[in-house]
């Protein structure tokens, strides 16, 4: 039986690195995901260079974006039943061939309709190193109190890249070459995908073919309380999707086009840092209570982007919503742990990444839309629409998100259920 915490306190990021062999996938994973923040930004400067259109350039980036939703959870998927390295090697070596294909297209003047079909492959290719290592973590720490600290270790981690991610692609788009950015997210996602993947023994065990025929017939997305969690996601999405757009334009419009990147970071930093301190943070209010509370302060946050009109004002909004994402993120991905079967979570992190990347997708498309027309105080509604309508289906359908009754009597994975001291 394992044993009942007693304790506060939550364990912290120290006792959480120190889970034998938790490095050995860590650092790897870390460069394997660190390409995904560049590459959304990274088709919007190269596409917005060559067409000269924001509108047309979200809407590429939207095409990758839900290519990648609508393929992440079968990649899930097939990372459950057949293992994460079967998944990822082909995976990785399509993706680099897709975005040196897009990159070369962009480069050549061809029609947006050749965008959008090299658009396709490229992000159905996008490998879903965050959610395998949330799936180890889980695998490692079913039933630890440490698993809510490795949900904040993962949102910082996260958010990490997006402070690099973005200023890296902008950088080197902006003082190298158009393209630098893409070609950069291709080469890491190569060598860090390939590098995560030679991890063989920290991943899940492979589904057995009794489990594989279960989880066909009780898909993650049939659970409620995924479905109402991915809702979530899209909305923040929009967050992303809208800022990104909005703070290049704003940038072009003030005539100081590299410091869209130090924007960005701004933003992605607030994210960072508000991760840190909801992994410390020993919570005594239940998790769908911090997640509505959560939504409810980062729709507040994003309401007010539309006003700011200097770029001191603007990096300061932009970090107070960076930091109201992370309270969001952490608990939506720590409930999946109670609520998914342990052999569906693969599956279950990887619909909610996809909701980001959807609400990511539909934001750039309309931000970019807005932003022709009207400028960038219009793509700036965006991510406050996105969070306004995923607050009110969270209230309506919070009843779905009540964790499944815990029926563990095994301890497994490595145990951890002594308390602990915060490092």
């Amino acid at each position: 039986m394992a044993s009942t915490v007693t304790s506060d306190k939550r364990p912290g990021y120290g006792q959480l690195l120190r889970t034998p062999g938790a490095l050995s996938f860590l650092l790897p994973g870390f460069a394997a995901r660190q390409p995904f923040a560049m590459l959304t930004i990274g088709i919007l400067l190269l596409v917005q260079h060559t067409t000269g259109s924001y509108g047309g350039a979200g809407a590429v980036a939207a095409f990758t974006g839900v290519s990648m939703a609508l393929f992440a959870p079968q990649s899930g998927k097939l990372a459950d039943r057949f293992g994460q390295r079967a998944v990822l090697v082909p995976g990785v070596l399509v993706h680099a061939a897709s975005v040196s294909a897009l990159t070369a297209l962009a480069l050549a003047g061809a029609p947006l309709w050749a965008l959008f079909v090299a658009a396709v492959p490229t992000g159905a290719s996008v490998p879903q190193v965050g959610p395998m290592v949330r799936a180890r973590w889980a695998n490692k720490l079913d039933g630890s109190p440490l698993m809510a600290t490795a949900a904040a270790f993962e949102s910082v981690t996260d958010e990490f890249t997006f402070v690099i991610g973005p200023v890296l692609a902008t950088a080197l788009c902006t003082s190298v070459h158009p393209a630098a950015g893409l070609i950069a997210e291709a080469s890491l996602t190569l060598v860090g995908g390939l590098l995560f993947a030679a991890r063989r023994g920290t991943q899940p065990p492979v589904r057995s073919a009794a489990e594989h025929e279960a989880a066909e017939h009780t898909s993650a997305l049939s659970i409620p309380g995924v479905r109402v969690l991915a809702m979530a996601f899209l909305g923040i999405g929009a967050v992303f999707g809208g800022m990104q757009v909005s703070l290049t334009a704003f940038a072009e419009e003030i005539g100081n086009p590299g410091i869209n990147g130090v924007l960005y970071g701004i933003f992605a930093a607030g994210n960072m840092l508000a991760g840190i301190a909801c992994g410390a943070i020993a919570w005594k209010s239940a998790p769908r209570t911090r997640l509505i509370a959560g939504y409810a302060a980062l729709t507040l946050a994003a309401s007010g982007l539309w006003a700011a009109h200097s770029a001191l004002l603007l990096g300061g909004l932009g970090l107070i919503v960076g930091l109201c994402i992370a309270p969001a993120l952490i608990t939506g991905y720590t409930l999946v742990e109670t609520l998914v079967p342990a052999t569906s979570r693969t599956e279950a992190f990887t619909w909610l990444t996809g909701a980001v990347a959807l609400g990511q997708a539909a934001a750039v498309t309309v931000a970019g839309r807005l932003t022709d027309a009207h400028g960038s105080t219009a793509g700036f509604l965006v991510p406050l629409g996105g969070t306004a309508l995923a607050l009110a289906t969270l209230l309506a359908l919070r009843s779905r998100l009540s964790p499944r009754p815990a029926a563990r009597t095994v301890a497994r994975g490595v145990g951890h259920r002594v308390p602990v001291t915060v490092d």
